[in-house]
């Protein structure tokens, strides 16, 4: 069992859900289907029938387009068209429950669309899904290689375990489901970045600030790069009285913590990579 298993940190994959969907994410995305859509059922002549109600035509097209079925086995009754389509949403895999989100938005009209997009949003963002409505189309929000780009910094073993423990750490605070701390997730991120420049300057002392420039006199970066994560350091450091506005911003969110995890760890993991070829 690794490090991370043991203290309960999940894998980055599971922790962003980006290659699966857990139980809390798919009854979410269901309680969005069943709100905004079979909530707002209504047929004033009768209040179960699908014939001459308002998802008459979204039912027909669902039949039609999605399950790829003949229109005249759709179900009569609205209860069991809801029946039919909750066993499918939770028999199917993980990526077909995204398929079927995806084209009730853009199948549903427009006022009942609207409403399922923003309330989706929400529950993705809160479940930490990697992935969004942008329009009416669910796209991706983390990519494969920001994904690889964290676990490889978490597992490297040339990294020292505080740099790898400071990744760890911002990872689980913004992967908390019920309380995420985005704020320390970016301080974190951006210690371990510290925590590895003491690594390769040999100062345990030093802050990012200062173990930059003989990073830097070494040749292991760029004067471009090292000014760059000045200002990664600005985000997070009070020295100098420093305080970035995006820390004093009322709300700090999961874009913000996880820009700074993969920008990090992608800068660690080149810095490590440099100086391993420097020396090996």
């Amino acid at each position: 069992m690794s490090f991370s298993q043991r203290v309960g940190i999940k894998p980055v994959r599971e922790a962003i859900q980006v290659a699966g969907m857990d139980d809390a994410l798919r009854n979410a995305i269901w309680d969005c289907i069943h709100l905004c859509v079979w909530e707002k059922f209504q047929n004033v002549v009768d209040n179960s029938s699908v014939n001459n109600s308002n998802l008459k035509w979204f039912v027909f097209t669902l039949w039609h387009r999605y399950f790829n079925l003949p229109i005249d086995s759709a179900p009569k009754r609205i209860s069991q068209v809801i029946q039919f389509v909750r066993d499918y949403f939770y028999g199917c895999a993980w990526n077909e429950c995204y398929d079927l989100l995806e084209f009730a938005a853009e199948s549903l009209d427009e006022t009942i669309s609207r409403d399922l997009v923003k309330l989706s949003n929400g529950v993705l963002a809160r479940h930490l899904s990697g992935f969004r409505f942008i329009e009416k189309q669910i796209t991706p929000i983390t990519s494969e290689q920001e994904i690889e780009s964290i676990e490889a910094a978490v597992e490297n073993p040339l990294l020292n375990s505080g740099a790898r423990a400071h990744f760890r750490s911002a990872l689980e605070k913004l992967s908390d489901r019920d309380s995420p701390d985005h704020r320390n997730s970016i301080k974190e991120s951006i210690s371990a970045v510290e925590s590895a420049c003491q690594q390769l300057t040999g100062d345990s002392s030093a802050t990012l600030g200062q173990a930059l420039k003989p990073l830097e006199g070494a040749g292991l970066i760029h004067p471009a790069l090292k000014g760059a994560l000045s200002q990664l350091y600005g985000y997070t450091s009070d020295a100098d009285g420093i305080r970035h506005a995006m820390l004093d911003e009322p709300t700090v969110s999961f874009a913000d913590s996880k820009f700074m995890l993969v920008s990090c760890t992608a800068f660690v993991n080149y810095l490590i990579l440099t100086s391993n070829l420097r020396t090996g």
